[in-house]
């Protein structure tokens, strides 16, 4: 199927006007060809890169709101959160569960030992039943 796609598109650059936006999609498609048909031959290559654009949503949303952040410091605490929240979802937590416990906890929790109570930390604990 791959090699049938290079085929087509090698066939249907030659019908298409140079400066469209089309052929200049297919030429770019063609003159990466090699590695974009990597993961044929290495099975450790995923096919796109879905996970990583799902991983990077939050830090693209954090950025676009972090223009309407009226000062250094709540930018930094809006960074802080959005932090948060996305090492929760890589450590498969709610991160809405995750921030509750932790603010449940943050009060009479010692400041030297704080670290226990980042998400990593918290993963290893079972979910709330509610």
């Amino acid at each position: 199927m791959v090699e049938e796609l290079h085929r087509w598109l090698n066939g249907n650059l030659t019908r298409l006007s140079r400066k469209s936006d089309t052929a200049a999609a297919i030429r770019y498609a063609l003159s990466r060809w090699r590695p974009l048909t990597r993961y044929i031959d290495d099975g450790r290559i995923e096919m796109d890169n879905s996970a990583a654009e799902r991983a990077l949503r939050t830090v693209a949303l954090g950025r676009k709101n972090f223009l309407f952040c009226s000062c250094d410091a709540g930018i930094d605490s809006a960074a802080a959160i959005y932090s948060l929240l996305g090492a929760a979802k890589l450590n498969g937590l709610d991160p809405e569960l995750y921030l509750r416990r932790a603010l449940e906890q943050i009060a009479d929790h010692p400041i030297n030992r704080i670290q226990e109570l980042l998400p990593w930390n918290l993963a290893t604990l079972p979910n709330d039943p509610a």
